[in-house]
């Protein structure tokens, strides 16, 4: 087992994994911007880093820093959390030829899965359901119409490199191609520094469920069920639940035998997330894999009473998993409070918060960082916790979750808690009747 971490991350993640390192007795690292001296991951590891200015670009995305921080201070693996370097193939080559291991998926496993038409390609291969669409990437704009002349209207022009909703475009006729190809592949380039698109069948009002799997590096994997993420707003997701409301007991059979067969078959290590598009026939189709830990893993570990971190750790030092697969005992729903303005069109809201009061009570789990006090930075991400509500059933959850929010109280900024209260009450919601279309009708002043 490894005897010291250092964790290339910030914010909530860095804590939990924190937490989980201090209940296994290993050391933690944390390393810090000079926007971040006041943060807690920094106050609650065993040592701490100062690793350069505000910009990510000059400190939790500079490699070089990074592996010069885990070699000063004698750390043995790095975790990456989510964002930043966590699918970044270079980072991952980087620390094993540092002999440092890297808690998540090779290089290998991250350049196959990270470029999107690779993935697609190589998902074909391993006989899970893809969408239909271009092989591999478009040399011109001429071969897009073709293309999608022959599959019919509507199609989802795509970045092959992109995250985030960039480089993304919905085309409904053929008139309108020309100048989505033109503004996504301008977004795309400025966006990740490559212009490659592909081109897929879009899916008309479908769900994104994804599926949580594990993989050993003895080729073994297993899956912990799904999450339901359809509730997002321009391509980022605002709440998730588990087990879907959408599900039924033969469909998860089937989107899990499949997430396990595309980990199994590209012989993947860590924890993964196998992302689907399911239409409203419950016919699935592969999307992308995430190579790391996703923000919205407490669901999963709330519903199979599971420490995903933990694994994750086990899994790097090597150790070979049960290879059970996991079906949800309760329901659990998670909201993402981000220091953005639900009134005004979410704009970010750093600040320094004056008053806080944290929810609690039974079944009510905060994954966070900041404190009454904490000034939030407006260099990076504006999520500040992750508020989730466990319960036996649905209802009981969201129940449980609009009284969480309403003991939830922050001021100096503003938060996205009264989107959060409204979208509990509003009928769809309650009923599970929504799909990835769901927020172009929401509107929070009604």
């Amino acid at each position: 087992m490894f005897s010291k971490i250092l964790i290339a991350n910030r914010g909530e993640i860095a804590m939990r994994i924190i937490r989980t390192c201090k209940e296994m007795g290993i050391k933690t690292v944390s390393f810090y911007s000079f926007a971040d001296v006041d943060s807690l991951h920094v106050r609650f590891s065993d040592e701490a880093v100062c690793i350069g200015p505000a910009p990510s670009s000059e400190s939790y995305l500079k490699i070089s820093n990074i592996i010069a921080a885990a070699e000063i201070t004698n750390a043995d693996a790095i975790h990456p959390g989510y964002g930043f370097l966590s699918e970044n193939a270079k980072f991952s080559k980087i620390c094993n030829e540092h002999e440092i291991k890297f808690i998540g998926a090779s290089a290998e496993m991250i350049e196959k899965m990270g470029d999107k038409a690779t993935a697609k390609a190589t998902m074909k291969k391993a006989g899970v359901p893809t969408i239909p669409g271009s092989e591999g990437l478009l040399d011109s704009l001429e071969s897009a119409h073709e293309i999608a002349a022959e599959m019919g209207y509507p199609v989802m022009l795509k970045a092959t490199a992109g995250g985030g909703g960039k480089g993304m475009r919905a085309v409904w006729q053929a008139e309108d191609l020309e100048k989505a190809w033109e503004s996504a592949r301008q977004e795309a380039g400025a966006a990740f520094g490559n212009d490659g698109m592909y081109l897929e069948k879009l899916i008309e009002e479908p769900r994104h469920i994804e599926i949580q799997i594990i993989g050993d590096s003895f080729g073994k994997a297993c899956h912990l069920s799904e999450r339901d993420c359809s509730v997002q707003r321009r391509h980022q997701k605002l709440t998730e639940e588990t087990p879907s409301p959408f599900m039924t007991s033969t469909l998860r059979k089937k989107m899990g035998e499949a997430a396990v067969q595309a980990a199994e078959f590209i012989k993947y290590e860590g924890a993964g997330t196998v992302e689907f598009l399911v239409d409203k026939y419950k016919n699935f189709y592969f999307m992308e894999m995430n190579t790391r830990i996703q923000v919205e893993h407490p669901i999963t570990e709330q519903v199979i009473d599971f420490d995903l971190i933990r694994e994750q750790v086990k899994v790097a030092a090597g150790i070979p998993i049960s290879g059970k697969h996991y079906i949800p005992k309760m329901h659990s729903i998670e909201c993402r409070i981000n220091a953005e303005d639900p009134h005004n069109d979410f704009r970010p809201s750093p600040g320094k918060i004056t008053t806080l009061h944290f929810p609690g009570g039974h079944g009510v789990r905060l994954d966070t960082h900041v404190y009454s006090g904490y000034v939030i930075p407006p260099h990076y991400d504006s999520m500040i916790a992750k508020l989730i509500t466990t319960a036996q059933t649905r209802q009981e959850a969201i129940n449980k979750m609009k009284r969480a929010l309403d003991e939830f109280y922050i001021e100096g900024i503003k938060t996205t808690i009264p989107f959060h209260r409204k979208l509990m009450d509003h009928p769809d919601y309650i009923a599970g009747n929504y799909t990835t279309k769901f927020m172009e009708d929401f509107d929070i002043e009604e």
